[in-house]
């Protein structure tokens, strides 16, 4: 069973803690590994996050405010992919703390800096969660 990253831990996180970061993000992406959870139950709403992440960097052209219209929706769509599958719940639950997060403060500056930390979070844990299940450590289909 999978483990959700704690709200205590999301919070250090999506504050700029990279030590909790890096623990927490190994432990869960090769928990949701071992829990067989695929790649592309969340490859679309990490591209989304990744567009998002690009729109946000480009702050000569982007408005602050739809910047976080675009993050705070991606609220429905975890939402969405959570309720077509299980596996994908735990990483919900915890993504959807985060946005909360990164919305939290009426600052654009740090809503920006937080979302940075949002998708340093977000990679990390795919990356853990792919290097487990490329090891096989998360079940038969391993290389």
């Amino acid at each position: 069973m999978v483990k959700n990253i704690s709200p205590q831990d999301v919070e250090k996180i999506i504050g700029g803690d990279v030590r909790v970061l890096v623990q927490e993000a190994e432990r869960f992406g090769r928990e949701l590994a071992e829990d067989k959870l695929s790649k592309s139950q969340i490859r679309g709403v990490f591209g989304t996050v990744r567009q998002i992440g690009a729109a946000w960097e480009s702050t000569a052209k982007s408005d602050p405010r739809q910047n976080l219209r675009k993050v705070l929706l991606l609220k429905p769509r975890l939402a969405y992919q959570a309720r077509r599958g299980d596996k994908v719940k735990p990483l919900a639950e915890v993504l959807t703390y985060a946005i909360n997060l990164v919305a939290k403060p009426d600052d654009p500056n740090e809503q920006t800096r937080r979302f940075g930390y949002f998708v340093d979070l977000f990679e990390a844990i795919l990356a853990y969660h792919t290097a487990y299940e490329k090891k096989g450590e998360g079940g038969q289909h391993g290389s």
